[in-house]
């Protein structure tokens, strides 16, 4: 049988918890500091406050809202034949990167140093080569271009060499019209982006119980283009949410669903994900605990919720606050990484990452995607047929004989069995003359190979000259003109 989902909640414990988000969103609501936002808010039903700028919903609106979004969505590449299917019979949770670090760790030397936009085309480059990860999220962010056109050489960089799925924040009204216009250049047009969503957007949500206007207004811009959006607040319980993990996930699912309901108000069967990238505080500092174990806890009982609303979900997962891949980052990856296969999450991130995913190395990225099969190798469990009891070779081999050469073996072994490339399984005289090399070492190898033998993708070259003056026009401009479309005389989101 299929391994049993990990489950935390019971159905009771569900229901008090969408009870308490429920009385939450009613009694207390959550702060719109955009005026636009509490407007469409507002033509829906909600009550509220201008002068507070708080919103409280009905649940009957909250309820409305999740009968408009879709249960499942397709998340397409920049192959026309790469296709990712989130939700309903989606087979395997999906993986990807996660995109906050912003440093690296150097491959030749191990030293930690200020992330490049070579070591941003370098990564989209090795998830673009990897078995198991598939989306990358601007997982490296440059210290080296200007702020102001990393999201369009993110995505000039993704046309380029990846045939995979892409994905950024929701960084405001400018810079996320940038990218959905380079998007629907890269890949044949506005129509077409709508039609296969190929862009992944990290909508954040600010703890506790807030809704920021830059990722308000990127969630309507993405929401226009169709593309994807993953609803995710990183609430720290002990800091921003109650240190109880259920009141943490009561107050934490008021805010997802405040957000989802937006998003479904401003455009019915938008895609959406439930979303929590949420943890614990380290309560000796106060800083943030991502590799905690509570983490994958939070996460199986946010996929449960997510469940009930018939919504796919998108977690953490392989989060630790170690600063190497040494045993510490081993055990905490895994910690969090399983609880998230094992519970159901359709999209996992944090692929590659370090120190509370602010630190990327690319060779932990190689492992990762081995951890992410053996992983998925668990979740698939035991398949109990005819076929895989094998009555009839157990009774020919009988005591004396093997089972190496059988044509069981050899029809089966490969589907049947992890085999890692990058874990040894040697002899020790074996990995003693091979060099004694570690996991780390042939991760390290495996990514020079990759850069190497890469190849970039040959666009169409009237694609290829839209994009270069896109590029160019962004270039030009400077961070007044970012200021600019905050204010709402230069936003008409009606002509988008």
């Amino acid at each position: 049988m299929k391994t049993q989902r990990f489950e935390v909640l019971s159905q009771s414990e569900l229901d008090q918890i969408h009870a308490a988000s429920m009385e939450i969103l009613e009694e207390v609501g959550i702060k719109v500091p955009w005026k636009p936002a509490r407007d469409y808010y507002r033509e829906k039903g909600a009550r509220v406050d201008d002068d507070a700028q708080a919103v409280k919903i009905p649940e009957s609106l909250v309820m409305w809202a999740l009968d408009q979004a879709p249960s499942e969505f397709k998340l397409y590449g920049n192959d026309p034949e790469f296709q990712l299917q989130i939700g309903g019979e989606q087979l395997n949770p999906v993986f990807a990167g996660l995109g906050t670090p912003l440093s690296v760790v150097d491959l030749d030397s191990g030293e930690t140093r200020k992330a490049s936009f070579q070591d941003t085309l370098e990564h989209i480059i090795l998830v673009n080569a990897c078995q198991n990860i598939h989306n990358t999220q601007m997982d490296v962010w440059p210290d080296d271009i200007p702020m102001t056109t990393i999201h369009t050489e993110a995505i000039w960089a993704w046309a380029h060499n990846s045939r995979k799925a892409y994905g950024m924040g929701c960084y405001g009204y400018l810079p996320t019209w940038d990218m959905m216009r380079m998007m629907a250049l890269a890949v044949g047009g506005k129509k077409e982006l709508r039609e296969h969503p190929r862009f992944l957007a990290i909508c954040s949500v600010v703890s506790p119980l807030q809704m920021d206007q830059a990722q308000a207004e990127g969630m309507f811009i993405c929401a226009d283009y169709g593309q994807p959006l993953a609803i995710s607040p990183e609430g720290i319980a002990g800091a921003t949410a109650p240190v109880t993990l259920a009141g943490l996930l009561a107050q934490e699912n008021a805010n997802i669903l405040a957000h989802i309901t937006l998003s479904q108000i401003y455009k019915p069967g938008a895609p959406v994900l439930y979303g929590t990238v949420s943890t614990v505080a380290n309560m000796r500092d106060g800083s943030v605990a991502l590799g905690a174990p509570e983490t994958g806890l939070i996460t199986a009982g946010s996929a449960q919720l997510a469940r009930r609303y018939g919504l796919p979900i998108r977690s953490v997962g392989g989060t630790t606050e170690s600063k190497r891949a040494d045993v510490q980052a081993g055990f905490e990856r895994l910690g969090s990484l399983l609880p998230a296969v094992l519970a159901g999450v359709n999209l996992i991130t944090c692929a590659g990452t370090l120190s509370g995913t602010m630190l990327e190395d690319h060779a932990l990225l190689m492992l990762d995607d081995e951890f992410c099969g053996a992983a998925l190798r668990i979740a698939r469990g035991i398949e109990v047929t005819p076929e895989t009891l094998a009555l009839d070779l157990i009774k020919e081999t009988g005591y004396e004989g093997n089972y190496l050469a059988a044509d069981h073996t050899v029809e089966n072994f490969r589907e049947e069995l992890f085999i890692p490339s990058l874990f040894s399984r040697q002899t020790d005289v074996d990995w003693e003359e091979s060099g004694r090399k570690q996991a780390l070492d042939l991760a390290r190898e495996k990514v020079r190979q990759v850069l190497a033998d890469h190849q970039p993708r040959q666009l169409d070259p009237a694609v290829e000259k839209s994009m270069e003056e896109f590029r160019a026009m962004v270039a030009e401009r400077d961070l007044n003109d970012f200021y600019n479309y905050e204010q709402p005389e230069y936003q008409d989101f009606d002509n988008l």
